[in-house]
């Protein structure tokens, strides 16, 4: 291994251990100089790749440049569930209250087509992501559940979201696609795909270096202010600086209160047989989850394992964020328990792979992009841990808002609003760690009573729920 090697960050995730070694690669420069550019993007994840990706296509002459703490892809882009997801964290009640029906509508079929968009671009671009549009299928798999997909049908009718957008699986149709336990029926949604999400992180990376943006790793910046972006090794003068850090904003003078880190922890199993893909089906690497409160995720990955994760992890006090604070063996044995119930054939088959990272939550589980014209800086984020494809739309319209472009992007209604801020601590501490014993006790309460909890139905408009 030679000192500009990467391969220490193949630990970070399957997805990292499993990337090619071209993909892997050593780390670009360090900033070690103060220098100029036209834009300055704080962050080489998803959001500020997708940021440099449309403004060098529409701006070639731009003189971009990235700064990351480590290397492209470290963060929640190299480590999520790999779902390119339509959802969209905040309830359309909320995004209309604001707004109007007709834009909230609006930004739900803007991520429907953003799920096509990342096929696309990594088909053109020659990104081997392993994407797949197979949709998602949310199982019902108790009594409880099935009332609650019901409901969840009924309620995009409501907002005019017909069959080709969301449809009420029966207990057949739901097994047929994927094959756990105890299944009573489910919703499908043709708007997700399944991709190998480092691939995709550090494929970009390449892209627009090819571009002509420069990437410098191992950069830490330590403040921004207008006009200038700060680092440990020196600064970059720029007229438009764009905030891309995602659970990290947090960690920034001045933005500590922005967004909360919550950690979601997954797992992977080893490569498993055809025989029990032919049990359990997930043939078109449909993503899966269920209609539970503590939100589980999964999806069968090109090389025939299973990638699981779920949320359950504590919130750290002073929204501390932590190399060890990724590993959490009580929830890896409760992740591994819930899979192990859902596909009983998995007995006998091993994990190979634990991992996890944080993820950045609003205090109103509001996602944003936007860009202040006079002050230079945009930002992006509070993905509420559902960011592939949202990264990517905010990508597209920080560029149009940074370039002054008036496009159908700019004018959807998470742009250019800002979320409250969260609590000081202790108060936050203490209210997110409740939220997230609440949820997890929600479930349990409905295994054991067959009601809805009265207590998550309290909880869910606070989390952005319906």
């Amino acid at each position: 291994m030679n000192a500009n090697s990467n391969e220490q960050y193949r630990s970070t995730s399957l997805w990292w251990d499993t990337l090619p070694d071209e993909l892997v690669g050593t780390s670009r420069s360090a900033l070690t100089e103060t220098r100029t550019a036209d834009v300055c993007i704080v962050g080489a994840g998803y959001t500020g790749l997708w940021t440099a990706y449309y403004l060098s296509q529409s701006h070639p002459e731009l003189d971009i440049v990235i700064l990351e703490s480590e290397v492209a892809g470290f963060g929640a882009s190299g480590r999520n569930g790999g779902w390119v997801s339509a959802y969209f964290p905040t309830s359309l009640e909320t995004v209309a209250k604001t707004s109007s029906r007709e834009a909230a509508v609006s930004l739900q079929h803007m991520f429907f087509d953003t799920v096509q968009e990342v096929g696309r671009v990594a088909q053109a671009e020659g990104i081997d992501c392993h994407y797949e549009r197979g949709g998602t299928v949310s199982l019902a798999r108790t009594p409880v559940q099935l009332a609650r997909a019901r409901e969840d049908i009924d309620y995009h009718r409501s907002w005019g979201f017909g069959e080709e957008h969301y449809q009420l699986l029966s207990a057949d149709e739901a097994r047929e696609r994927v094959g756990a336990t105890d299944v009573l029926g489910g919703t499908f949604s043709p708007h997700c795909a399944a991709i190998h999400p480092a691939r995709l992180a550090r494929g970009l990376a390449n892209v627009v270096e090819r571009q002509g943006v420069t990437i410098y790793e191992h950069t830490k910046v330590t403040s921004f202010e207008p006009g200038v972006v700060r680092t440990d090794h020196g600064y970059v003068k720029a007229k438009k600086i764009v905030r891309a850090t995602e659970a990290w904003t947090s960690q920034l003078p001045g933005h500590d209160r922005d967004v909360i880190p919550v950690y979601s922890l997954m797992l992977a199993t080893e490569p498993l047989p055809q025989d029990f893909w032919d049990e359990v089906g997930i043939v078109g690497r449909e993503t899966f989850g269920d209609q539970r409160h503590l939100i589980i995720y999964g999806q069968r990955t090109q090389d025939n394992r299973f990638a699981f994760g779920g949320r359950g992890a504590p919130y750290h006090y002073g929204s501390e964020i932590r190399p060890e604070f990724d590993r959490d063996q009580n929830v890896f044995t409760g992740l591994w328990e819930v899979l192990t119930e859902m596909f009983p054939s998995l007995s006998g088959h091993i994990v190979t792979h634990n991992w996890g990272g944080p993820l950045g939550i609003p205090r109103d589980w509001y996602p944003s992009v936007g860009f202040d014209a006079a002050t230079g800086i945009g930002w992006g984020g509070g993905y509420v841990g559902d960011g592939v494809a949202s990264a990517n739309l905010a990508g597209h319209t920080l560029a149009d808002l940074l370039t002054g472009a008036r496009t159908e992007r700019t004018a959807l209604p998470w742009a250019n609003r800002k979320s409250p801020k969260w609590e000081p601590e202790p108060f936050r501490w203490i209210g997110v760690n409740a939220g997230l014993r609440t949820m997890s006790a929600a479930d349990a309460e409905e295994a054991r009573t067959g009601k809805p909890s009265r207590r998550a139905q309290l909880l869910s408009p606070l989390l952005g729920g319906h």
